[in-house]
């Protein structure tokens, strides 16, 4: 699963000014894998976009990766 993790660390890496605060960790239950990404405040809203159109795209991109991998995938964007 270290792939979604990664995958959520480039995207999230090129929206943000300060790209070395993103962290992103993965917690694995028996069916569902929660990707849970950080980043600095100021950087929050460029993460979620306008009408949460950024954080849409994010999790739209990553169920599509996470169900060619066969797993279920959820992102949690964290303060």
């Amino acid at each position: 699963m270290d792939e979604l993790r990664n995958l959520v660390e480039v995207m999230a890496k090129a929206l943000v000014d300060n790209p070395d605060d993103v962290v992103v960790t993965e917690v694995v239950g028996e069916q569902t894998t929660v990707i849970e990404l950080r980043v600095a405040k100021e950087d929050l809203g460029k993460i979620i976009g306008r009408e949460g159109n950024n954080a849409r795209s994010l999790r739209t991109i990553l169920a599509g990766v996470s169900t060619k991998l066969g797993r279920r995938t959820v992102l949690e964007i964290l303060e």
